[in-house]
């Protein structure tokens, strides 16, 4: 248990989604905690990704940022028809951190406890070949993986082409079984309802069958958090 000693700073809940993503084994845990803190210090050494380092991505209006899930999951839409592979990988990785940071925050309540879990939704309507970017969707997974532990409840996937299905396929070997089971492929009637009633229709935006307007990532402001 080494690897934990010098963490006071961090809560039990912190700590505790580390050892559920390693089968509660303590080593194994550890290790990945501290793979996980050098990891941080060099790619986010501002503790943030800030705007202004990926204005290119956030212009593209891509990723929506909406309230809390009746659960008090903050809630993710990702707009897959206005994404292009990008060109600018490094650029890209901070995109990702800088997201996932945004989304998590939107859960704090007043300040971070360390469980806080988001809700993804993947809509590919209108995808079109050219914006198809599997090697996008392995990092944006890999990095929740590998970063952060526990930090996803679900992520329903929407409006799957046909096309797609063989990309999925691939993409879903390089995804661990534990991620694998949070990944809901809506395709019928019912489990569209059961999205809704899980997500809540206050904050599901319009489209989904939901009441609340599509909010970009970059429109959404976070309270300060409390020292």
């Amino acid at each position: 248990m080494m690897g934990f000693r010098s963490l006071q700073k961090y809560g039990d809940l912190t700590l505790v989604r580390f050892l559920i993503a390693r089968s509660m084994d303590p080593n194994k845990a550890a290790k990945m905690f501290v793979s996980w803190q050098k990891w941080r210090a060099s790619f986010v050494p501002l503790g943030f990704i800030p705007d202004s380092e990926v204005v290119d991505q956030l212009e593209a209006k891509k990723i929506y940022l909406q309230g809390l899930s009746k659960d008090g999951n903050p809630v993710m839409v990702v707009k897959a028809c206005k994404h292009y592979p990008a060109e600018d990988q490094p650029q890209f990785k901070k995109f990702v951190v800088h997201l996932l940071d945004k989304t998590i925050a939107r859960g704090f309540k007043g300040k971070e406890f360390g469980n806080e879990k988001l809700i993804a939704v993947l809509d590919l309507n209108q995808l079109g070949y050219k914006n198809v970017d599997a090697r996008g969707i392995i990092t944006g997974f890999q990095f929740l993986q590998a970063y952060y532990p526990e930090r996803l409840k679900r992520c329903y996937v929407l409006n799957m082409p046909w096309f797609f299905v063989s990309v999925w396929k691939m993409v879903s070997r390089f995804l661990e079984k534990e991620t694998l089971e949070k990944i809901v492929i809506i395709s019928n009637e019912d489990e569209k309802n059961q999205f809704i009633r899980d997500i809540g229709k206050d904050v599901l935006p319009e489209e989904y069958g939901g009441q609340a307007k599509l909010v970009a990532l970059q429109d959404v402001v976070l309270p300060p958090l409390e020292e």
